[in-house]
């Protein structure tokens, strides 16, 4: 690693501590129903939407009306996208004239993909969606995604922060509040900074040009900076171009990249600053804040120490430097030049951990380690700061895990933030594990087995092409490791599945524990509670996302990145 590159993580995450505290403060009272900033301008307009839709906005609900709303929301917004794509080819704002691209199981795909905020695409996007779709399917349904995740994100902070009530809020007084006065505002900023930096915003008919060799080359336009700004900010990290944020038009310069970078980990680390307002112990927030940096730097410098080191097996080819046996310049496949080794594996370990799916690198020609991060990332839950909300009850649900445990181990009931942690809490934050961990294993064993799609390479590293696509479906996070062609009907169905086991099935399980936290009285705190705003319950709590995530995926990334690392050494390339 260079001292260069160390200071680039460090200056990044460092900006990233000082905004959680503003954000989360905002957040906090605007969740709260308190006054803020915008409510001058925005105030009527929330208004206005309630009385259109038929909401009130006073009247609350219990965690199966909340669950209800929501699944509701999902579903229509599912079969919106899904007509929307099938029906492009007769529809406006299509002036490249795509037609009917999308299949019934690719729509089905990528309708599921935006809805669970997943954005998984088994596409290239300048060739197979119109404007209309990318701009009224795909980018209107990334503010919607995200901000349900962050709904739900806040009716479980309420089921612990309430005592004996049976109401966790209104799911859609939640959703209108944070599409409102958190994505729109942040996305209309963002998307006009990324337009002053070269990201493109138009509804132009395609460029075409002529090249120095006398070819026609076909420069794809569109609406790209609106759609750049909400994919970050709402961690979707569905790309514009296939490139992603790779393109020039979507991430012109190493400034955009740093910005977009802070992005997507806006929100998630202000959630936790606003956790600890809204349950009344800013300490609270601030120890998830702290275990979710301790594994994010910890994955971060990992991967950066492989791509840089290299790989070695260039020492047998004298290609490499001598005294440290590294390749000299570290691996720089896959790697836009424009952002070099640092910076692209910061982005890597930040995509992964923020289930954003948003890449400047192909995973796929990352050294085997480089490539373990960004899977255990996603296989731990992506609670490494996590999605919009997602990362927040991701991480809730491994603190109720976390007390769990250390109540066995000293023989007395598990509290946590003084509510007991009895059994249906834990029963649901099982259900939630291990859903998404099955999804995970059973589809990537199957498909080992049936051999459907293609793969650009065979053996251990063939098989993390596999793995990562699952894990990357039921975590929510979309980014592809690259080598799979996975626009089958095979992997559109059964991946689909898998983003709505991975998204609904600890989505539900969460809800109830909500209800059931928000029902319970508050326990005085005696010598015999274990605190949880300090360190030893951060240390905790790593260890338990650690442990898990290790106990459950250890075998299968043993077959995948651990083996293809020892067999790098031994002079194999798969």
């Amino acid at each position: 690693m260079t001292a260069n590159g160390v200071l680039q993580i460090l200056f990044y995450f460092t900006l990233v501590a000082l905004m959680a505290k503003p954000v989360g403060l905002y957040m906090a009272r605007l969740f709260a129903g308190e006054r803020t900033l915008l409510h001058p301008l925005l105030r009527p307009i929330e208004r206005l939407c309630y009385r259109i839709v038929g909401v009130k906005e006073e009247a609350e609900q219990r965690w199966t009306q909340y669950t209800g709303s929501l699944l509701a929301f999902s579903f229509f917004s599912f079969l919106f996208i899904y007509l929307l794509q099938r029906l492009q080819g007769w529809l406006p704002l299509n002036p490249a004239g795509l037609g009917a691209s999308m299949t019934p199981d690719l729509a089905f795909n990528t309708a599921v993909s935006f809805t669970t905020n997943t954005n998984w695409q088994s596409y290239s996007g300048e060739s197979t969606m119109s404007y209309l779709v990318q701009m009224a399917a795909l980018t209107v349904q990334n503010f919607a995604s995200a901000a349900a995740g962050v709904a739900v994100a806040v009716a479980l902070v309420r089921g612990f922060a309430r005592q004996q009530a049976q109401t966790i809020g209104n799911f859609w007084v939640d959703l209108t509040r944070a599409v409102l006065y958190l994505f729109l505002p942040l996305s209309l900023l963002g998307a006009l900074f990324l337009c002053s930096q070269g990201v493109i915003q138009n509804l132009a008919p395609y460029t075409e040009a002529v090249t120095l060799e006398g070819k026609k080359q076909v420069i794809a336009q569109g609406p790209v900076a609106s759609q750049e700004a909400i994919k970050m900010l709402g961690t979707n990290g569905g790309g514009f171009f296939n490139a992603n944020s790779a393109h020039p038009f979507e991430n012109p310069t190493p400034l955009t990249n740093l910005v977009q970078m802070l992005m997507i980990f806006l929100i998630p680390a202000g959630l936790t600053d606003a956790f600890g307002r809204m349950v009344g112990d800013q300490r609270q927030g601030w120890a998830l804040f702290a275990a979710m940096s301790v594994l994010f730097l910890a994955g971060v410098f990992v991967v950066y120490a492989a791509e840089q080191a290299g790989n070695p097996i260039l020492a047998k080819l004298g290609i490499e430097t001598a005294a440290t046996g590294t390749q000299p310049g570290g691996n720089m496949e896959g790697k836009e030049v424009r952002f070099g080794i640092a910076a692209t594996a910061l982005f890597a370990t930040i995509t992964t951990a923020a289930s954003c799916g948003a890449v400047i690198g192909m995973h796929d020609s990352f050294t085997p380690i480089g490539g373990l991060v960004p899977l255990f990332n996603m296989q731990s839950g992506e609670v490494i700061f996590g999605g919009t909300g997602a990362g927040l009850y991701g991480m809730l649900l491994f603190a109720i895990l976390a007390v769990f445990l250390a109540g066995l181990m000293v023989g007395r009931t598990p509290e946590y933030l003084g509510k007991k942690i009895e059994g249906k809490e834990v029963k649901m934050a099982m259900l939630a594990l291990l859903a998404t961990s099955a999804s995970i294993l059973v589809f990537t064993a199957i498909a080992g087995l049936v051999g459907t799609g293609s793969l650009n390479n065979q053996g251990p590293h063939g098989f993390a092409e596999i793995l990562y696509a699952y894990s990357s479906g039921a975590g929510n996070n979309g980014s592809a490791f690259a080598g799979l062609n996975a626009n089958t009907p095979w992997y559109n169905v059964t991946i689909g599945l898998a983003m709505l086991i991975g998204r609904f099935l600890i989505i539900v399980p969460m809800l109830a524990a909500a209800g059931s936290l928000a029902a319970k009285r508050k326990l005085a705190v005696t010598a015999g509670t274990l605190p949880t705003g300090g360190p030893l319950f951060v240390t905790l709590l790593v260890g338990t996302v650690i442990i898990v995530g290790a106990l459950t995926f250890f075998p299968a990334l043993s077959l995948s990145p651990i083996v293809e690392h020892f067999l790098m050494l031994q002079g194999r390339l798969f």
